[in-house]
């Protein structure tokens, strides 16, 4: 046997089984050694201390270590000139490290050295869910969870690339199998082994990388704008007696629906607060007055704040900590005061609402208390999105801010239950981390951090497509976290429950032509009442081709084009608001579609495009009534009606360098883009976002 520690040099894909005795090791190697045709690297200790055993009933001692570990090497260096692609190592020197350091409380420094300096592509941390199972060498299976964080925390003190095996011998090797594939495809495309455990523990295969790489360098192809959608085309426009109408058949459906309410609320409120923010870090208090910081930064946003400072529904309790922190307060000049009250409003100490969810935040003020956007979108809820004296309202939340959420709800879901006599259940769920995406610099380059780690970045409130498709309801209402006002809520009642209204009138005239179809009760002049309907009523331009079809394959195609999710979107007049807003635009099929359209998606070079996009007379609220389920009463994959083409690149900022990253298609963008659309024009009233604390002061929220 050669005594050396050293490994060979190899471009062959190593993977090193790790953990405790009795954890699968062997049978793991065995079955993956067969699966990929290749050879797999023994126990070297095992066959070792069993002829130490049956000579003289001897067990493992100190001295032994060092034996086996240049047994094991010897073994490794052998195999892998057998190998295949990829070779399998039932133990290695870590785990030979490991269990000196447990059983002898030290390492040969030899030893140690070379445990640190081997090289693997991946460590399986083989779980302790299977039974132990005795031999002759094996200890005993007692304190295995303590044996096993040991093993966890060997990795992760000497930084080897890891993922954790769980499960019985087939989900294992099913698991194990996967893993390796997507391993060997990272390695091909230049992605560490570092990079793919960061891949693999935020749930982002790497063919999405790849996509995203690809897209960084093609670019996203400009949507192709025909013309804006306006009323009586593409916007219906209905009078007060008729949204009554609408409302009231809502009503009279709603006890037979189960529904819901959908709240996109992620996120902190940073960009509420930035220009305040901007101030206290340029600022300085002994060197100028904040006039003349107003005057040099031309700084209208916080001259207003300034000036109406005492109509926010913060200021008393704010004013009443400042007094408490400054005793003095009273007699400071009026620069202190403001700049002390801006400061505590932000500091970290204090209130810190920039760092808060705009959900938790005080918006609106009542005679006998102050209410946040929960409180506003709790109210709303039991008013038009409750049946059977059961109202369901879901948060899409940061996991860092759930627990505000929580201990507001406490209190506030219990004062609007017993003033409403209605149930409320809430749920919560996350953006999944497998919806982020990687970020590059100007030359397409991974970008990274100090420690050379990967940097993510959310992928955009299209990512929420994904929460909006676990839903189990008939009908659910979208409305953004900030879009709330301060009284008139039966105005709001009124035409949110229109839209469903309207909503419900058109599944049920689509899947009554459903219906039909699977009960083969089309014939010719039904077919041309159903393709009227979709032209005229639905939107859905039939291609060109359509009348060269058969009769069956017309009525497949019709079918296909019926057979989709619902969304009936509000929109109101366009007063300049940034954002998206609803627009005709042509795939690169030919095909026409109503859409909404965000500036970023268009080509503002093109004359043409770009006067399109100023025509806009509507603008989106996000306001949308959604039926998700088939007229079978299944749900829908909202992934199938995804149009992938329309994400965003957008650049952002990352320690001071701008990188940029993909944001997927908008949750009302091209997340929706292949569903049923109807865009209904509501009043302004139903619009009344809060995209920067100055907007409280506008009338839709202030005391009326």
């Amino acid at each position: 046997m050669e005594k050396n520690l050293r490994q060979q040099q190899t471009t062959i894909i190593k993977i090193a089984l790790f953990g405790p005795e009795s954890t699968g090791k062997t049978t793991l190697a065995k079955q993956l050694a067969d699966y990929y045709e290749t050879e797999w690297v023994p126990e070297f200790a095992r066959d070792y201390l069993q002829e130490k055993w049956e000579e003289n009933q001897h067990i493992c001692v100190a001295d032994d270590m060092m034996p086996i570990a240049f047994g094991q090497t010897a073994l490794e260096n052998e195999k892998l000139l057998k190998a295949k692609k990829y070779l399998f190592c039932d133990t290695n020197l870590m785990v030979t490290k490991v269990f000196s350091e447990m059983y002898y409380g030290f390492c040969d420094p030899l030893l140690n050295e070379a445990a640190l300096e081997h090289e693997y592509d991946l460590f399986f941390l083989t779980d302790i869910d299977v039974p132990w199972e005795k031999d002759d060498i094996r200890d005993s299976p007692n304190g295995r969870e303590t044996v096993f964080s040991v093993f966890k925390q060997t990795l992760l003190d000497t930084k080897k690339p890891f993922i954790t095996l769980s499960g019985d011998k087939e989900s294992r090797l099913a698991k194990a199998t996967a893993i390796i594939d997507e391993l060997a495809l990272a390695k091909s495309h230049g992605l560490s082994s570092e990079d793919f455990v960061q891949l693999y523990q935020r749930g982002i295969s790497v063919d999405s990388v790849l996509r995203q790489l690809k897209i960084f360098k093609k670019g996203i192809t400009k949507i192709n704008l025909i013309s804006p959608a306006t009323i009586e085309n593409g916007i219906l426009e209905f009078s007060e007696s008729e949204f009554e109408e609408k409302a009231a058949f809502f009503d009279l459906q709603k006890e037979n629906l189960k529904i819901k309410k959908f709240v996109p609320a992620s996120g902190a409120a940073t960009r509420m607060f930035k220009f305040l923010r901007a101030f206290l870090n340029d600022f300085d208090i002994e060197k100028e007055t904040i006039n003349a910081y107003i005057n040099r930064h031309k700084d209208k946003e916080l001259s207003i704040f300034i000036v109406a400072m005492d109509k926010f529904p913060f200021f008393k309790e704010i004013d009443e900590k400042l007094r408490s922190i400054y005793p003095d307060f009273e007699n400071l000049d009026r620069d202190y005061k403001n700049y002390y009250f801006i400061k505590t409003l932000l500091s970290q100490d204090y209130f810190a609402f920039a760092d808060k969810p705009k959900a938790v935040l005080p918006f609106h003020k009542y005679i006998d208390h102050i209410a946040n956007p929960i409180e506003e979108h709790l109210n709303e809820c039991v008013h038009y999105a409750s049946s059977n004296k059961v109202s369901n309202l879901h948060f899409t939340v940061t996991e860092a801010h759930q627990g505000l959420f929580e201990k507001e709800m406490d209190v506030l879901k219990k004062k609007i239950e017993k003033g409403s006599n209605i149930q409320i259940n809430i749920g919560y769920s996350y953006q999944n981390a497998g919806t982020d995406s990687i970020a590059v610099d100007s030359k397409e380059r991974l970008v990274r951090d100090k420690n050379d780690a990967l940097i993510f970045r959310p992928g955009g409130h299209g990512a929420l497509i994904q929460n909006l498709n676990v839903l189990d309801a008939d009908v659910i209402f979208i409305k953004n976290i900030d879009n709330v006002i301060q009284n008139h809520i039966d105005k709001i009642t009124l035409y949110k429950k229109a839209l469903a209204g309207i909503l419900i009138e058109v599944q049920q005239k689509v899947f009554g032509y459903l219906h039909a179809i699977d009960q083969q009760k089309i014939g010719e002049d039904q077919l041309k009442e159903v393709i009227f309907s979709l032209s005229k009523e639905l939107n859905v331009e039939i291609s060109s081709d359509f009348e060269m079809f058969t009769f069956e394959n017309k009525i497949s195609k019709i079918k296909e084009l019926l057979d989709r999710p619902i969304r009936v979107c509000g929109m109101v007049k366009n007063e300049g608001e940034p954002g998206g807003g609803p627009f005709w635009v042509m795939n690169e099929k030919g095909i026409k579609s109503l859409q909404i359209v965000e500036t970023s998606q268009v080509d503002l070079s093109d004359k043409k495009q770009s006067k399109i996009l100023a025509e806009a007379t509507h603008f989106n609220p996000v306001d949308l009534v959604c039926g998700i389920k088939n007229y079978k009463g299944e749900k829908f994959d909202l992934q199938n009606f995804v149009d992938q083409k329309t994400g965003f690149i957008v650049e952002k900022s990352v320690d001071g360098k701008t990188v940029k990253n993909y944001e997927l298609p908008g949750l009302w963008n091209g997340s929706m883009a292949h569903w049923l659309t109807i865009f209904v024009a509501v009043p302004l009233i139903t619009f009344n976002p809060v995209k920067t604390v100055n907007d409280l002061l506008k009338a839709p929220h202030q005391p009326q």
